[in-house]
């Protein structure tokens, strides 16, 4: 995979309380492009963070409906992906 999809693939880190209870079992949780895939968001963490990576797992996220000045609206539909990384080993979101 050449270095400008790694770039492209990984759009933000999920932060919230539930992600970062996550983080104590080496877990992270990604936004990720709807059109990626398991081997590629393992290669773009791996080459990005510099640690080696366990597991991918991806879901995607369906918008909610909204309502705005009495019109109703969707949110967009987003991919998510939680990896998995090698113990001892840690990825810094914060700073992301």
């Amino acid at each position: 995979m050449n270095q400008e999809k790694v770039l492209k693939v990984l759009l933000g880190p999920v932060v919230s309380e539930k992600t970062t209870r996550g983080a104590i079992n080496n877990q992270y949780v990604f936004r990720v492009t709807p059109d990626s895939n398991k081997r590629e968001i393992r290669s773009a963490v791996e080459t990005l963070f510099g640690v080696k990576v366990e597991a991918v797992t991806t879901l995607n996220v369906k918008g909610k409906k909204k309502m705005f000045k009495g019109k109703s609206g969707r949110r967009v539909n987003w991919k998510k992906a939680v990896v998995k990384v090698s113990e001892g080993q840690m990825i810094d979101v914060s700073a992301s």
